[in-house]
């Protein structure tokens, strides 16, 4: 069973939710872009209403899920809004060449930091913790997105957030806008840059005062962004 919300008719829309998010975040979104696109916003499995993983899933076995998805419910090369884990799965689907037309990747996720030693530190003390106190480390360890996971979810956690984007990005021939909070921590401007040089073509705009969920912040001025590049 498919978790969707779809309202509006015309050229498809999809529209893509982050991580530990639904479909619902996009409300704004919905309301605004179903005035002029027939818009499909999707739960992944394992969030919203959707059924729960039935494996630690990589961000490419999301990626299959999403095609699948909207080939069963009938959108073929749709327009694509994408926010933060979402945007991962646009990106592994838009370097495929032929899943999307134009995408608006939205604090998009998937550039892998440089470890620094502090991290590396941090991962050493946690494998030590864990040997002989799994349930302390497992509590006191990782980031509170991480800790109110369930086990499997963790699993696929750490599939998603320790691949790298990179080569994927150099593949897509799409067009594609990037949106970004000038105050994102989670995807800083450093980041999406990486996607500038990737991505040719690509285009940035930046959302003074607003961090990672820009959309909902000030939705009036990423619609607006968003409606200029797609139409």
């Amino acid at each position: 069973m498919i978790s969707y919300i779809r309202r509006g008719e015309g050229k498809d829309l999809v529209l893509l939710h982050g991580y530990l998010s639904s479909k619902e975040s996009f409300y704004p979104q919905i309301n605004y872009f179903s005035q002029y696109f027939r818009v499909t916003a999707l739960d992944f499995p394992g969030f919203g209403q959707a059924e729960p993983l039935p494996a630690a899933w990589s961000v490419s076995d999301y990626a299959a899920w999403t095609k699948a998805a909207l080939s069963a419910l009938g959108v073929r090369f749709p327009h694509v809004i994408a926010h933060s884990f979402g945007g991962r799965v646009a990106v592994k689907l838009l370097a495929e060449g032929n899943a999307f037309d134009r995408a608006v990747l939205a604090g998009c996720a998937g550039i892998v930091p440089r470890r620094t030693p502090g991290y590396r530190a941090r991962v050493r003390a946690y494998r030590i913790v864990r040997k002989f106190a799994p349930r302390y480390a497992e509590k006191h360890f990782g980031s509170a997105e991480y800790r109110q996971l369930s086990p499997l979810m963790r699993e696929s956690y750490k599939k998603i957030v320790n691949e790298d984007l990179r080569e994927d990005a150099a593949r897509i021939a799409r067009p594609v806008l990037f949106i970004n909070g000038a105050e994102d921590e989670e995807t800083p401007l450093s980041s999406i840059r990486i996607y500038l040089s990737c991505v040719k073509g690509s285009r940035l705009f930046c959302m003074e005062g607003c961090g990672h969920f820009a959309h909902l912040e000030n939705p009036l001025a990423f619609n607006a962004a968003a409606e200029e590049f797609l139409r």
